[in-house]
């Protein structure tokens, strides 16, 4: 079964194994993106999300590298990845 690759980590399905291709901000936190790449989401790592908060899907539980970390679906969609099997197509 193949999934079609997210835009970013707050569409990703739970499960699904990623990696970070870039981390941006939006103009009203222009710090976000230092932050996420200080937690470790830098271009190359392994990410995926454990799961997500119930109701509305917000935070969302991710883990990279061996930290797990909650994100807001807004700090998550700074976050641009791709499918890590789609990595070597």
């Amino acid at each position: 079964m193949t999934h079609e690759a997210p835009d970013s980590l707050a569409e990703a399905a739970i499960g699904a194994a990623l990696s970070v291709v870039g981390v941006s901000s939006p103009s009203y936190a222009p710090e976000w993106a230092e932050w996420l790449e200080e937690l470790g989401f830098l271009p190359g790592e392994a990410v995926r999300v454990i799961a997500r908060g119930q109701p509305g899907a917000d935070p969302l539980v991710v883990r990279i590298g061996q930290s797990t970390f909650a994100l807001r679906r807004a700090e998550a969609a700074c976050i641009t990845v791709l499918n890590e099997g789609s990595l070597g197509a």
